[in-house]
């Protein structure tokens, strides 16, 4: 089969790699019908998640059912699913309490340090070897494991663009906003307005907020948040902290969420700091975040961020009284909800797409993802 291979940072390429199987009598083996290329995607690409084997990429992604295990009781051939990114045994100590992303079982490689090489939560589907080795769904087929726990059926009216960000970005979004504990008539304030920000807009004005602001450097990243999300818009500079404030009465948002994370732009102190301290990428954004909030108000921080940082601001953070929430996304905690919400027209993804390319074209959709060039937003592959 075809698959889009991670080689080394900066270089992926179409190949021929053998097909998948089953390996385990919980499995299924997938025909891939649309795959997307996420941001976190481009944590591997450009080597701050280090990867050291070839792998396929890929955690967003959807299709039928081609193969079946022989213990598989909720599925069968021919039925169109979507997969959450998070793999899931469903029965361990952390699936039990509704911590999936967690599961001790979908990873050689969990322990509760979780530390950047080692001891790390759950399986994720195409996201290096720490996270498991599972090959990812940029593919024309993947094998899904734990297949009665994960995969979600389609309606049968649903078309793939509709549902295909339920495996990642929607509820990605939605947890930010779920972990605010929102009450209603809040402002919020979202760092990023990349596919997983203007998700966390939307279901902020979902949950009751007065007010939704979406802060980014990139133009069409803040026209697109603007008319998909109706959020208030401003570019991120100097500036940026006083005007949210200005907004709020002197106060600062009362959530803000970090949805840009490490890779956030660098400037050259920065890059001489990560020298220094073997960091790499930047907390900018954070800090950002921690000036943002008001006292007693609430970050969630669903950018990836992978190693320590220097100068972290926990006294700011202790002396404003912050509550913080954090990491993956329970999508399966959340993802029969949310179908239920875009099946009702409540809640659309799809109006995040930019680019529409076949997998062939996946070498180039990374680089202009990359270097966000031609308005590249989001990027759908067909198989």
């Amino acid at each position: 089969m075809r698959a889009l291979v991670f080689h080394r940072p900066k270089k992926v390429t179409v190949d021929n790699v053998a097909d998948p199987r089953i390996v385990e009598p919980t499995d299924v083996v997938l025909r891939v019908t649309a795959t997307a290329i996420c941001g976190s995607d481009l944590h591997i690409f450009n080597g701050l998640i280090p990867q050291v084997k070839p792998m396929t990429l890929g955690h967003e992604f959807m299709g039928v059912v081609e193969e079946v295990g022989s213990e598989v009781t909720k599925l069968e051939k021919g039925d169109r699913v979507f997969v959450p990114f998070p793999i899931a045994c469903g029965a361990c100590w952390f699936c039990n309490r509704g911590l999936p992303v967690h599961c001790e079982v979908s990873n050689k490689n969990y322990g509760p340090e979780g530390g950047l090489l080692k001891e790390k939560g759950g399986g994720l589907f195409g996201y290096t070897d720490v996270y498991g080795g599972y090959q990812g769904g940029q593919a024309e087929y993947v094998r899904v494991p734990f297949a009665d726990v994960g995969p979600r059926k389609v309606p049968d009216a649903m078309s793939d663009e509709s549902v295909l960000f339920l495996t990642d970005i929607l509820p990605t979004g939605y947890s930010a906003i779920e972990w605010s504990d929102m009450k209603g008539g809040e402002t919020v304030a979202v760092f990023g307005c990349g596919p997983v920000g203007i998700m966390a807009m939307k279901c902020a004005w979902l949950k009751g907020a007065s007010r939704v602001i979406g802060i980014d450097r990139e133009a069409y990243r803040l026209e697109r948040a603007r008319g998909a999300a109706k959020a208030d818009v401003m570019f991120a500079n100097d500036e940026t902290i006083e005007r949210i404030r200005a907004m709020t009465d002197g106060r600062g948002a009362d959530v803000v969420v970090d949805a840009v994370g490490m890779e956030a732009h660098r400037t050259l102190g920065d890059k001489v700091k990560n020298a220094i301290h073997v960091q790499v990428g930047t907390i900018d954004v954070l800090r950002s975040c921690v000036s943002a909030v008001r006292r007693g108000g609430t970050i969630s921080i669903v950018g990836v961020y992978g190693v320590p940082y220097d100068n972290f601001p926990i006294g700011q953070m202790f002396d404003k009284g912050i509550r913080v929430g954090m990491g993956q996304a329970l999508v399966h905690r959340y993802v029969d909800d949310l179908l239920e919400l875009v099946v009702a027209g409540k809640l659309r993804a799809d109006d995040v797409i930019s680019h529409r390319l076949p997998l062939a074209d996946a070498p180039h959709a990374y680089d202009i993802f990359n270097k966000k060039e031609d308005d590249c937003l989001k990027v759908v592959l067909r198989p």
